[in-house]
């Protein structure tokens, strides 16, 4: 049973940024594909990026190439979401996955969820 913490979340102005992580128990976390989700009011939870076991490659949903970057530390079992030039759209509860045999980009095929944070952007 993998763990997974997530933090940094919170208030922020649009335009601003936020650094999101995502701490996992599992001393086997290179063992494991990560990724992250996010799901607004009403809406359905949807895919925003994730990392390969490595984290040598990356992949984005379209929403947020180029202003977000996803990287992990396979020696500190942790992923970091770095969050930029932040849009009011992007206001939604954000959850850690991970998935052991693909990369998670499908909410129906991660083996393990974190419990949310929640990122506010200000218009």
């Amino acid at each position: 049973q993998v763990q997974l913490v997530e933090s940094g979340g919170g208030l922020v102005q649009a335009g601003g940024s936020l650094r999101l992580s995502c701490a996992a128990s599992e001393q086997t976390f290179g063992s494991y594909a990560m990724g992250w989700f996010r799901q607004a009011p009403g809406k359905e939870r949807e895919f925003v990026a994730a990392i390969n076991w490595t984290g040598g490659t990356t992949y984005y949903g379209d929403s947020v190439k180029g202003r977000f970057t996803l990287s992990r530390d396979n020696a500190k079992n942790i992923m970091y979401l770095q969050m930029n030039s932040l849009k009011p759209e992007d206001t939604a509860v954000y959850y850690c996955a991970a998935e052991y045999r693909s990369v998670p980009t499908v909410v129906g095929t991660v083996d393990y969820w974190g419990q949310g944070t929640q990122v506010t952007v200000s218009s």
